[in-house]
C-alpha cells in the first residue's frame, strides 16, 4: 500500500498527429473536435499549439466547416497563422470569413510579408483594405506595394524582409548590426550591398562574412548580383532561373534597380508544385479546382471544356455520317472503326505531353523543332506499322477477311502519324498565339485523331472493297 501510494502518476500517451499513412490521425482528429465541442481552449491548445503548420493546415481541411473559426478562437494567440498557406484556397478562404478583421490582422503581423500577401492575395479588394487598415502603417505599406504587383509575379511571391548594407560597411559592423538588430528575417542567405538610393551593388554570402576579418569593408568580399530578378517577372519564369542556376536565394529589383526583396528556395518549391498541378489539372480539363471545392464550383469549372468536347464530337460524328450507306453495307467497320480513333487518340495525347513539357521547361524551340517533328514522325510511323499488323492480323482472324486486315492496318499508320503531328505541332501554334498548350491542346488532338481515324478508315474501306458513299 506504501509503495502504491509514493509511485507517481502516469502519464498520459501522447496521441500521434499522423497515422502511418500521413493522414491526420483520427484518433488526434476526435480528441481535438471533442474540445471544440466543449469550447475547451486549454486542451486544444495542449494538443495543438506546438504543431507544424503543415500539419495544422492539413488539420483545418480535416475539420467540419463549422469547427474552423472555432478551432482558431479557442487557440487564441497560439495559432499560427502560416497554417493558412498549407490549405486549399477554398477552405482559408471560407476560415477568413468566420474570423474577425482584427484577429486576422493581428496573426498577419507575425507572419513574414511572403505568407501574408499569400493568404491576402485571393480576398477581395473590400476585405483586404478591412484587414490592412488593422495593421501599422509601416507593415500596411509594405503588404500593399507586394499586392500592387501582378498576380504569379516574383512581387507577389518576395520576402521584404531581409539585410541590406552600406558598401562603406565592415564585416565587424555587419555582423554588430545582425546580432542587435530586432527585426531580422527568420532564415537568411545572403547579405545585400546598396547605396544610398537602395541600388543594388552586390550581394555576400554569409559564409564568407564568417570567414572574413571584421575590419575588411564588406566590398571587398562582394560578389556581383548576376541573377536578380525584376518583381514583374512571371513566378514560372523565375522557378526556371532557381533550377538552371541552382540558387538558394535571389534578390527581387524593381525597374529602378532597387532592391525591394528577396525569394528563397522554400518559395520556389511552392511555386514549381503549383505550376506543375495547374499544368496537369489543365491537361484534363478541369480547372484549378481543389478538394476543399464545393458541388457548383466543380461543375462550373468542368463544364465549360465538357461543352467544347461535345462540339468535337459533334464533327467527329459528322464525318461518321458520311459514311453512313458504307457501314450499313458491312457491319464489320462500325465494330473496328472505334480501335482506329482511340489507337490515334492516345499516341496523340503521348507526343501532346511530351510537347507541352518541352514548351513549359523551354527545351521545346524553333532551333530544334524540325529534329523533334522528325523524331515524332519516324515514331509514329514505326509505331503505327507494329499496331498495323496485330491488329491488321485480329481484323483478319476475326471477321475471316483479309482485305478488311489491310484495310484497318492502312488506317492505323496514316491516323498515327496525323497523332504524331498534331500532338507535337497544336502546342507550338497555341503557344505561338499565347493560348496556354497544356488547356487546349487535348481538345484539338482528339478531334484531329477522331477526324482522321474515321475519315482514312471509312474512306479505304469503301475504295478497297467498292462499297457505296
Amino acid at each position: 500500500m506504501q509503495a502504491e501510494a509514493l509511485a507517481e502518476p502516469v502519464a498520459p500517451t501522447p496521441i500521434s498527429v499522423r497515422d502511418e499513412d500521413g493522414h491526420i490521425n483520427a484518433e488526434f482528429l476526435a480528441a481535438i473536435e471533442e474540445a471544440i465541442e466543449l469550447g475547451d481552449g486549454a486542451i486544444c491548445r495542449d494538443l495543438a499549439r506546438n504543431l507544424h503548420e503543415a500539419d495544422t493546415g492539413d488539420l483545418l481541411e480535416a475539420l467540419n466547416e463549422d469547427e474552423r473559426a472555432s478551432f482558431v478562437r479557442l487557440l487564441g494567440k497560439d495559432f499560427d497563422y502560416a497554417a493558412l498557406t498549407e490549405t486549399d484556397e477554398a477552405v482559408r478562404l471560407q476560415l477568413l470569413k468566420d474570423l474577425s478583421n482584427e484577429a486576422i490582422a493581428e496573426g498577419l503581423g507575425e507572419l513574414d510579408s511572403d505568407d501574408a500577401v499569400y493568404i491576402l492575395e485571393d480576398l477581395d479588394e473590400e476585405d483586404q483594405a478591412a484587414i490592412l487598415e488593422e495593421l501599422p502603417y509601416l507593415e500596411r505599406t509594405q503588404l500593399k506595394k507586394a499586392l500592387d504587383y501582378p498576380e504569379e509575379s516574383a512581387g507577389r511571391r518576395m520576402q521584404t524582409e531581409f539585410i541590406a548594407v552600406a558598401p562603406f560597411w565592415t564585416v565587424g559592423q555587419t555582423i554588430d548590426y545582425m546580432r542587435e538588430a530586432q527585426d531580422l528575417p527568420d532564415s537568411f542567405y545572403q547579405i545585400y550591398v546598396v547605396d544610398p538610393s537602395f541600388k543594388l551593388l552586390g550581394t555576400v554570402h554569409l559564409d564568407k562574412i564568417l570567414r572574413t576579418r571584421r575590419a575588411e569593408k564588406v566590398t571587398s568580399i562582394m560578389e556581383e548580383t548576376r541573377y536578380a530578378v525584376d518583381a514583374t517577372e512571371d513566378q514560372e519564369e523565375v522557378a526556371r532561373t532557381f533550377e538552371r542556376y541552382n540558387l538558394v536565394s535571389a534578390a527581387v529589383i524593381d525597374d529602378n534597380d532597387r532592391l525591394v526583396g528577396t525569394l528563397t528556395f522554400d518559395d520556389i518549391v511552392d511555386v514549381i508544385q503549383e505550376e506543375a498541378e495547374e499544368d496537369f489539372m489543365a491537361l484534363a480539363g478541369v480547372g484549378d479546382e481543389e478538394i476543399s471545392d464545393n458541388v457548383v464550383t466543380i461543375a462550373r469549372s468542368r463544364l465549360t471544356w465538357l461543352v467544347v468536347n461535345l462540339g468535337t464530337a459533334v464533327l467527329a460524328s459528322v464525318v461518321i455520317a458520311l459514311f453512313e450507306d458504307t457501314i450499313e453495307a458491312m457491319v464489320a467497320l462500325a465494330v473496328l472503326m472505334p480501335i482506329v480513333a482511340s489507337m490515334g487518340g492516345n499516341a496523340g495525347t503521348q507526343t501532346m505531353t511530351v510537347a507541352v513539357r518541352g514548351i513549359a521547361t523551354q527545351e521545346l524551340s524553333a532551333r530544334n523543332m524540325w529534329r523533334i517533328l522528325n523524331r515524332e514522325v519516324l515514331v509514329s510511323f514505326f509505331n503505327g506499322i507494329a499496331l498495323a499488323v496485330l491488329i491488321g492480323v485480329t481484323a483478319w482472324l476475326w471477321f475471316s477477311s483479309g482485305g478488311l486486315g489491310i484495310v484497318i492496318g492502312s488506317a492505323i499508320i496514316i491516323n498515327m502519324l496525323f497523332a504524331g503531328l498534331s500532338g507535337l505541332l497544336i502546342p507550338i501554334a497555341l503557344d505561338k498565339f499565347n493560348i496556354d498548350p497544356a488547356i487546349a491542346s487535348s481538345v484539338f488532338v482528339t478531334t484531329v485523331t477522331d477526324v482522321v481515324g474515321f475519315f482514312a478508315f471509312l474512306g479505304i474501306a469503301a475504295l478497297w472493297f467498292g462499297l457505296p458513299l
